[in-house]
């Protein structure tokens, strides 16, 4: 059996002060879109998101069904 090659750290790609400044920009952008987008959207779009996956999962569940059943 062939063994599974790990996936190698962020941390060894990406510099920790880096790291640092995305999570602030990408905090910061979340901040901008609060006052771009009218207060129920983020909600709307979590929703939107959740049905997008739940929706993969019918998909998924329903091939795995296909195979069990061949």
């Amino acid at each position: 059996m062939s063994e599974k090659k790990k996936c190698p750290k962020i941390e060894n790609y990406i510099p920790e002060e880096a790291r640092e400044h995305f999570k602030v920009a990408r905090s910061e952008m979340r901040e901008g879109m609060k006052t771009v987008f009218p207060a129920n959207f983020l909600d709307h779009r979590r929703a939107a998101r959740k049905e997008m996956l739940l929706a993969v999962k019918s998909m998924v569940n329903d091939a795995l069904e296909r195979v069990e059943e061949s």
